[in-house]
């Protein structure tokens, strides 16, 4: 076990609150977490490698933008240029931004910068953390995720 995520509560793109972990209870999690604009293709690769070895059947795929608060205003229009560029209704579901103190979450997960997205494999029905990562999520990545999962 390597710690417990925070139960952490945004919007998704289809503008559901939806807290996490917690309201995914019937599959482990797989959390991509992005805190800069150029950490998306890394976490679109990953989020394909995912899906191209079949994660997405027995895990739900979560990608969380975590941004700094900023006024009502300025959060609507960001999730508006956000859903203007998604048009997939899937991958708006399982993209659920939060707007959060950064440095206090980044220190819930012990991670010392904001040099790379990273993730998290949560255990079903829990918060506790399985297995966790930065960057691109390799072949080897999934494997690890796989048995972590078992």
């Amino acid at each position: 076990m390597t710690g417990h995520f925070p139960s952490i509560t945004g919007k998704n793109l289809n503008k559901e609150r939806i807290t996490v972990p917690d309201d995914f209870l019937d599959k482990h999690l797989i959390l991509l977490l992005g805190y800069q604009r150029w950490h998306q293709p890394i976490i679109d690769d990953s989020i394909h490698s995912l899906e191209a070895s079949g994660m997405e059947q027995t895990h739900h795929i979560i990608e969380i933008p975590v941004i700094k608060p900023s006024s009502w205003l300025a959060q609507m229009r960001l999730d508006g240029v956000m859903r203007a560029a998604i048009r997939d209704t899937a991958v708006r579901q399982r993209t659920i931004t939060v707007y959060l103190d950064k440095q206090k979450f980044r220190d819930q997960l012990n991670l010392p910068n904001e040099d790379t997205s990273h993730w998290f494999l949560v255990k079903q029905g829990s918060n506790e953390i399985l297995l966790r990562g930065k960057g691109r999520i390799s072949v080897g990545d999934i494997e690890q995720l796989r048995i972590a999962s078992n």
